[in-house]
């Protein structure tokens, strides 16, 4: 039986960190939210997580010059502004708890995407973890409970399209043109700044409190949860298919929900709790597929 690739091993451990810092992030939302309007806590958290970028550039003396401008820009209004804009503008009158699963139905649309665009066959293990994937979302989601608009419902499936979109424009591009990853995320962070930071201007807000819990919750989203967790997505989508590492972020949720839980006292219903089940075991199955050797094809 032949062993999976270390840089395999590397691109799961990696997934699963990333995991762990956006899940938790979904409670540190919560906690920001209750002290700035949505809209101007999205640009300020995006602002500032570029800013970290662009400063680690010049620490680390990399060229300053963004490469392949266009799909960079498409990458950053994509999966930077598209994803937090209209997941944010989802919170604002949906359930925060539910509504926000519908974004992680972004695993499904980047198989659909991956198949169409990048040629990626669902193979083998990948079936069942598609099933038991829908399977855990829909338990976890409870849609007959599922409170708010359609509107907030129809915002939330645009994230995860939009999430979809941009995972499947940053790895064309990794394939087809070398570029250096910290420079990548930096400069497509920058151009998913600017429609937040619009929209911040021209929505109706009130004032930001600028109480600890808001400070603490702003650092977290800043670092690890938008700098480092870009930089970890796009290494993850660089070492492994669109499918996989888009099924892998599927224990964003359960992490979401467990840390809520822990936390904020929001204790998971016994269809929350299967679906959490259900996505382990998805999730187990997937990681399988990914350590297998890829199947060579012929010339």
């Amino acid at each position: 039986m032949s062993k999976p690739e270390p840089a395999r091993w590397t691109a799961l451990l990696a997934l699963l960190a990333l995991a762990l810092i956006w899940g938790y992030n979904w409670v540190q939302m919560k906690i920001a939210v209750q002290y700035a309007p949505p809209f101007q806590f999205a640009a300020l958290r995006i602002t500032l997580g570029a800013l970290s970028l662009l400063l680690a550039l010049v620490w680390l003396r990399k060229p300053l010059l963004p490469k392949e401008i266009p799909a960079t820009f498409w990458a950053g209004v994509l999966q930077i502004s598209g994803v937090y804009g209209f997941a944010t503008w989802a919170l604002v009158s949906g359930s925060a708890g539910r509504t926000s699963v519908l974004v992680y139905t972004m695993p499904l649309w980047t198989l659909l995407f991956a198949w169409l665009f990048l040629r990626e066959r669902v193979r083998g293990l990948q079936w069942v973890a598609i099933a038991l994937s829908i399977t855990g979302l829909l338990l976890i989601l409870d849609i007959p409970h599922l409170h708010g608009t359609i509107a907030s419902k129809v915002l939330a499936l645009l994230a995860g399209v939009c999430w979809a979109g941009g995972a499947i424009i940053a790895k064309r591009v990794r394939q087809t043109v070398k570029l250096d990853l910290l420079s990548f995320t930096a400069w497509q962070t920058v151009a998913g700044a600017v429609p937040l930071i619009v929209a911040a201007l021209l929505a109706p807000s009130t004032p930001i409190v600028w109480s600890s819990p808001f400070i603490i919750a702003l650092l977290y989203n800043v670092i690890p949860g938008t700098a480092i967790a870009t930089l970890l997505w796009l290494y993850v989508l660089n070492r492994l298919s669109a499918g996989t590492a888009g099924l892998g972020v599927l224990l964003n949720p359960v992490v979401g929900v467990m840390a809520a839980w822990l936390q904020l006292g929001e204790q998971p219903t016994l269809l929350e709790a299967a679906g959490m089940g259900f996505i382990a075991i998805a999730l187990a199955l997937n990681a399988l597929q990914a350590m297998k050797p890829s199947p060579q094809v012929a010339a």
